[in-house]
């Protein structure tokens, strides 16, 4: 691990490069699967097509997916004057648990960023909307302030429906802000990957939005395995590093799922590790801290078992992948634990160390950003040939565009 006084003073402009308009990709191709993949490794640059992903890896690699699923986070409300309101869901408030509150028949609250807050000083706001041909009414009040954001309770007048029912019929799928344009119903089905299952991202997984049935009946064919845990992507993952050095920076915290059955096929396995995008290196790359939580304090709690933003950097303890995973498992057992659930606010920046990913597929990110910066842990400069490659050879940049899969 490089100097921890060193990483923290890491400057953003070193990490800027000028990405024009039209290289953002604004919609999907028509097959997900035709996307660009440019492949480094070992410092070597060579262009294909996503399709031909099964070819690239390391025989009998693991390939790790986040199966999480964008929620219709984005709530439009007008109050009786004409105002637009615009409410964007970011972390369930009461109760704090995703699967609880999509289960909710009556009310729930969320932490949520309010647009128009100023027109919107009190008072109840109401949206009817039709479900299944019945009418119903979705109520919301601002029950006050935490942190950057506005609690925001909900409730409903028709016990039927789950809060999940509400969501789908009243909200809109949050893309990302840096397309420019409102949502489609292209993006309903194309903002999500294939295997998205656990609701609560506003944001996708996007490096998984490539792979398609058959990329994934061919991974098999060549004997790799494919397993998945769960990231809830934040709003944060769009927020721009404003301050000069990355210590400035406070990084976002997002939820994990991980079951007690992953951690036991890590655990035995001596295969090379594969990152499906930069949530799945962050939720794994965690789950190493949160095991090196429990060799030093055995008894520590599992709802204390988050991993804090310079958390890795700071802590000196070195074991093997195997040694931390089995006494991850073997905590989970003592404690009848089928899953881990905790969060993390983890920032993984040049001079960070992997400790469970071996390779990783992502797409291209924003200048200046945090994303960017886990690229360059991985890569070290080479990023900058990286991105330099697929500015000259026409690839599509972000959400929608095209993919890379770096191995060493």
């Amino acid at each position: 691990m490089a100097d921890f006084n060193n990483i923290k003073n890491i400057r953003m402009d070193e990490y800027d490069y000028t990405l024009p308009e039209n290289r953002i990709a604004k919609y999907p191709l028509t097959k997900r699967d035709q996307s660009k993949l440019l492949l480094w490794k070992n410092g070597t640059i060579s262009d294909h097509t996503f399709a031909t992903l099964p070819e690239l890896l390391p025989p009998h690699s693991k390939l790790i997916f986040n199966n999480t699923k964008v929620i219709r986070a984005r709530l439009f409300f007008r109050k009786e004057t004409g105002a637009k309101i615009e409410i964007f869901l970011l972390d369930p408030a009461e109760p704090t648990d995703y699967s609880l509150n999509f289960q909710q028949t009556h009310e729930c609250s969320w932490k949520c960023i309010v647009g128009n807050l100023k027109k919107w000083k009190n008072g109840v706001l109401k949206l009817p909307l039709s479900i299944n041909n019945e009418a119903t009414n979705l109520y919301a009040v601002n029950t006050g302030k935490s942190g950057n954001s506005q609690i925001i309770q909900f409730s409903w007048d028709r016990p039927q429906f789950s809060f999940s029912d509400i969501l789908e019929a009243a909200g809109n799928i949050p893309i990302p802000p840096y397309l420019q344009r409102d949502t489609e119903e292209i993006d309903l089905t194309r903002y999500q990957t294939i295997f998205s299952k656990i609701k609560g991202s506003v944001a996708a997984p996007t490096a998984g939005l490539h792979f398609t049935d058959e990329v994934l009946q061919n991974l098999h064919l060549k004997g790799i395995n494919t397993h998945e845990l769960t990231l809830h992507v934040g709003a944060g993952t769009f927020q721009p590093v404003k301050s000069n050095t990355i210590d400035e920076h406070e990084m976002h915290t997002e939820h994990i799922l991980v079951k007690k059955t992953f951690v036991k096929e890590l655990m035995e396995s001596h295969s090379s590790i594969i990152a499906v995008g930069t949530t799945s290196i962050r939720s794994l790359e965690s789950l190493y801290q949160a095991g090196l939580k429990i060799i030093q304090n055995p008894s520590i709690q599992p709802n204390k078992l988050d991993v804090k933003q310079w958390e890795p950097y700071q802590n000196k303890l070195n074991f093997s992948r195997y040694e931390v995973l089995k006494v991850l498992h073997s905590y989970m057992e003592t404690h009848q634990l089928d899953f881990i659930s905790t969060s993390t606010q983890i920032i993984i920046v040049p001079g960070y160390e992997f400790k469970l990913v071996d390779g990783m597929i992502t797409n291209f990110h924003q200048p200046k950003s945090t994303l960017l910066l886990l690229i360059s842990a991985f890569l070290g400069n080479n990023w900058k040939k990286v991105y330099a490659h697929a500015l000259d050879n026409d690839y599509r940049f972000l959400s929608y565009g095209d993919s890379n899969l770096y191995l060493k």
